[in-house]
């Protein structure tokens, strides 16, 4: 994980400001690097921070080649390129690959140059991984920069009314030029040769190259009915799909838990990995599994936050009086540690250690302001409301206890790899809304409905993520959009995925066939795996909005609603 930044402008004695510069600094604490260069319309600032999470030494960034003074800004985890694995550091991997693709010296005119960048963007479309990246090619002038086809790290943009223009991970808040996303639809190159008297930069998009092959496409499948005259095929233990499912989602985690390095200038850490955790099935089925991929030596903290959220509290206290602290009664947190009782009785041997972030009112009020910085040009109620639970869990600071009995001591996790469950509720059908489409269309609403989440997925969530979690110093994985699952999942059909259509059942009835536990229907598949790995209780938890888990939504009195934009 780093911080990037790519600024243009035609004034020799130009600047990037100091708020943007220590927002980057604060996504790599390794090492900060910044290289200026000038060239025929003005000068070129490239800065990168940095996070060091790959290979067995650290590799400062901006990297630039000696020979062509060529610079790559690199933020991202390529994990392989086709089918090979990256053992050694990435970002150099990618940087050695650039420079090869871009070695030979195109034919003048249009066509010369569209083959240089149709070069550039077949390089990024064969990368497993998710990335943002800003590569400058010295020796013909051009800078390319662009998101991962998924989004998944956070990449914006801003053209100023001089003609020039930033891209940066993130920007200096609301208040300043206009930021917008860049969008994951192909990779985008402004040839520094080439501006126009009226607006500057002049930049252009180049799409992704078309997949042939269905199987290696990472687009949402076409819905395909059951085979005519038969019944939808019941989801149940002996599906194959469960044990697909398994080793699946075990080599997506595999390359993202394993072998994460001890930090630079450290001998050892007690815990590398830390999960968000609110105790609901998709942490916990990640939980279990990466219990079977880390040595048992390895800690692993859980990171449960919860909020004080005064208008909760007051509609309580109205219904009956309570006892006991504001943080004991959310909902994720009385989850979290019911399920963390499971897990070290699942699990043992291995330090399962909960993490409480204890959010008061006030804090949360005085980070406010922050948080509206990070999550820009995002500016909802709702944005707000996610990105706090996001921003405080992933800060990792609250309080641990040793034993039932002990009293809670302070503890700031020292993991800088965080895994997330984002992504299952849009590929196994887990919102309220997937069940509601079903019941108004079928199959066909649901996989309309899934088809819009998948989609957007980069646009609502993803940038916005990054931007928060990120400003802690730490890396998030997201191990349900991992290429080669999302592959096999978005071939599956929808009845193997979820359990609609099939005879309800009624999770208040005890199952009186242990092979075949009675489970609601949404994400049924991952509910199946939860049950076969001892994770019960899990499998038959409801899904809770983090924001609403956490109650970091709706604080205040009154009829705000999430769509509304931030005053």
């Amino acid at each position: 994980m780093c911080g990037i930044l790519f600024s243009s402008d035609r004034e020799s004695n130009h600047s990037v400001c100091d708020r943007l510069l220590e927002c980057i600094r604060r996504r790599g604490p390794d090492h900060v690097g910044h290289i200026v260069v000038n060239h025929s319309n003005g000068f070129c600032s490239f800065v990168s921070s940095l996070l060091s999470l790959r290979g067995k030494s650290l590799v400062t960034q901006p990297l630039r080649d000696p020979q062509t003074g060529s610079i790559l800004c690199w933020n991202g985890e390529a994990w392989k390129i086709d089918d090979t694995l990256i053992a050694e550091n990435d970002a150099q991997t990618v940087f050695d690959s650039l420079l090869q693709a871009v070695s030979k010296d195109p034919s003048q005119g249009i066509d010369g140059q569209e083959r240089l960048d149709d070069a550039v963007v077949r390089l990024f479309s064969r990368l497993s991984g998710p990335y943002a990246f800003i590569f400058y090619n010295a020796r013909h002038g051009s800078v390319y920069y662009g998101r991962d086809r998924l989004g998944r790290r956070s990449l914006l943009k801003s053209n100023t009314h001089e003609g020039g223009i930033t891209v940066s991970s993130v920007c200096s808040g609301p208040t300043t030029a206009s930021w917008a996303e860049v969008e994951a639809d192909g990779i985008y190159v402004i040839h520094l040769g080439n501006t126009s008297e009226s607006t500057g930069i002049v930049e252009r998009r180049i799409t992704w190259p078309e997949t042939k092959d269905p199987h290696d496409s990472l687009s949402f499948s076409p819905f395909s009915w059951p085979p005519s005259g038969l019944e939808v095929p019941r989801l149940s233990l002996a599906t194959p799909a469960v044990n697909g499912l398994l080793v699946n989602l075990r080599s997506a985690l595999t390359i993202r838990a394993l072998d994460v390095p001890t930090p630079p200038a450290q001998n050892s850490t007690p815990a590398k990995v830390a999960i968000l955790f609110s105790g609901g099935l998709d942490c916990t089925l990640l939980a279990r599994i990466t219990h079977d991929i880390l040595p048992q030596d390895q800690d692993v903290d859980l990171l449960n936050v919860a909020f004080e959220n005064p208008r909760v509290l007051k509609a309580a206290a109205a219904r009956e009086p309570t006892t006991g602290d504001p943080y004991s009664l959310c909902p994720d947190r009385v989850t979290g540690l019911a399920t963390y009782a499971e897990l070290q009785r699942v699990c043992p041997g291995r330090i399962w250690r909960f993490v409480s972030i204890d959010v008061s009112y006030m804090e949360t009020v005085s980070h406010r302001p922050q948080l509206i910085t990070l999550i820009y040009p995002h500016n909802t109620e709702m944005d707000l409301s996610i990105a706090c639970a996001l921003y405080f869990a992933a800060r990792g600071i609250g309080t641990i206890r040793s034993g039932p009995s002990d009293d809670s001591r302070p503890y700031s996790s020292p993991a800088r790899v965080l895994i997330s469950g984002l992504g299952a509720d849009e590929l196994f059908a887990g919102y309220t809304r997937h069940t509601t489409a079903f019941a108004r269309g079928g199959f066909q609403g649901l996989s309309d409905e899934l088809e819009l989440d998948y989609a957007r997925l980069g646009k609502r969530n993803l940038g916005r993520d990054d931007r928060v979690i990120s400003h802690w110093g730490r890396e998030v994985r997201y191990p349900y959009l991992d290429e080669d699952f999302l592959r096999w999942t978005l071939r599956l059909p929808l009845w193997e995925k979820c359990g609609f259509g099939q005879p309800s059942v009624s999770l208040s009835v005890p199952s009186q066939n242990t092979d075949d536990p009675l489970l609601e229907p949404s994400k049924k598949l991952l509910r199946l795996l939860s049950w076969t790995l001892g994770m019960k209780s899990a499998a038959t938890e409801k899904k809770r909005a983090i924001q609403f888990g956490a109650r970091s939504a709706k604080m205040e009195t009154g009829r705000t609603k999430g769509t509304e934009v931030l005053s």
